[in-house]
């Protein structure tokens, strides 16, 4: 009984996750003593750096006080130092640190957009983006990549057709999640060429810069010539150094009014995490071994995921180029169904699972969450491989097992 009280239009509207709505069916998997393999979420299983954790554990401050509404400069200017190796030039001035790479994308939209106006974005996408946009007013307007050209970016004509009066940025992520496509330069020229046709804003959300699995270069938005101005860049630290607990992003961009009114925002909140930026400016320095041996390890899990999807019968992955997802069609006619019932219905034991368990099942997240096209991806699955080797290789068992048995056959 609500007592005649209404929920939020704005409420109403906003996605649930596709990523955390199975939570409650795993949890309760959990309780009955399951094993969960999970592939559903960017939260990779690596350490964070030894040198931030020590940070951590050697605060040494007597008051934990409020930061600057920008973040500190120090971290700021570390920042700068870190894309100069990726020949992104920045003042520190230029670099506003946020509450994580979502606070980032919230705030961007929030300075740049009027309530009605218009993103065009390549789907499958980040479904937060679309909660972001509910939460500033804005609409999504998708162009829609698919499964069987392994994501690539549509032609120019599909943007076109979708640019109007209200039509005011276009956002991409790149390499992309939740399909870990990497845009090459000739894509990104096209791009490019659009927001300069049409003076639009270009969100580029970049977290994923240091998983790139291919010869091709990394080309950031902000090394696109003659749309600087137009140019809002996404970052966070949270999955190049397994922190994605400490909350700490940041949002760059040349253009001086629009850094003038985000300011407004970030004064609003206050500040972003004092102890995240901590951790943060000591993981940016002196961890470059850190680095290389986090990207050694997701080539080997990479590689042994798509392996095994594109191995078991009815399931086809494209090879993932950056990030570390991949979108995978399964032989399902509802992947949303089939992911709540391996959490709710189904576990499989045998000699290998642990003796303390009741058994074991697989959480990934649905794909048609991903999507702002109705139907789309209804047979697809995200999959992050943030786990290792052998629990990846486990997982991908299970998943066939399961199959098996959603589909008709026998235990």
């Amino acid at each position: 009984m609500n007592n005649g009280l209404s929920i939020s239009l704005r409420g109403m509207e906003m996605p649930e996750s596709p990523i955390r709505k199975l939570a409650p069916l795993a949890y309760a998997a959990q309780d009955r003593g399951v094993k969960i393999y999970r592939l559903n979420i960017g939260q990779p299983d690596l350490p964070t750096p030894q040198k931030a954790l020590d940070v951590l554990k050697h605060i040494d401050r007597k008051t934990l006080e409020y930061s600057p509404s920008q973040g500190y400069r120090s971290l700021r200017q570390a920042l700068v130092n870190y894309y100069d190796r990726y020949q992104i030039k920045l003042r520190a001035d230029e670099i506003i640190i946020t509450s994580g790479g979502s606070e980032a994308v919230l705030f961007a939209f929030l300075s740049c957009l009027n309530p009605g106006d218009e993103i065009i974005v390549p789907e499958p996408a980040y479904a937060n983006y679309m909660s972001f946009a509910v939460s500033a007013g804005a609409v999504i307007r998708t162009v829609t990549t698919t499964i069987e050209e392994g994501f690539c970016l549509p032609k120019v004509e599909k943007f076109e057709e979708l640019i109007n009066e209200r039509t005011k940025a276009i956002l991409i992520c790149n390499p992309n999640n939740p399909t870990g496509y990497l845009y090459t330069q000739k894509e990104m020229n096209r791009i490019r060429d659009l927001v300069k046709k049409y003076n639009l804003y270009l969100f580029s959300d970049e977290v994923y810069r240091e998983f790139i699995y291919t010869g091709s270069p990394y080309i950031s938005a902000m090394h696109l010539e003659g749309i600087e101005q137009n140019v809002v860049l996404i970052d966070s630290v949270s999955k190049r150094y397994s922190e994605c607990g400490i909350r700490i992003g940041a949002l760059i961009t040349k253009n001086a009014e629009v850094r003038k009114t985000v300011m407004k925002f970030c004064q609003a909140r206050l500040s972003p995490p004092l102890i995240g930026q901590m951790i943060a400016e000591a993981s940016i320095e002196g961890t470059e071994q850190y680095s290389r041996e986090v990207y050694d390890e997701y080539v080997e899990r990479r590689k042994s995921l798509i392996d095994g999807v594109n191995r078991i019968p009815g399931c086809y992955t494209p090879v993932p180029m950056g990030a570390f997802y991949t979108v995978a069609q399964l032989p399902v006619e509802d992947a949303e169904d089939f992911c709540a019932w391996c959490l709710t219905d189904f576990s499989w034991k045998d000699e290998k699972t642990p003796a303390d368990c009741a058994g074991e099942t697989i959480m990934m997240a649905p794909a048609a969450g991903f999507y702002s096209t109705p139907g789309m991806g209804r047979n697809q699955v995200r999959l992050a491989y943030v786990l290792n080797k052998h629990d990846i290789q486990r997982s991908l068992f299970i998943l066939s097992k399961a199959l098996e048995k959603y589909n008709g056959g026998t235990d």
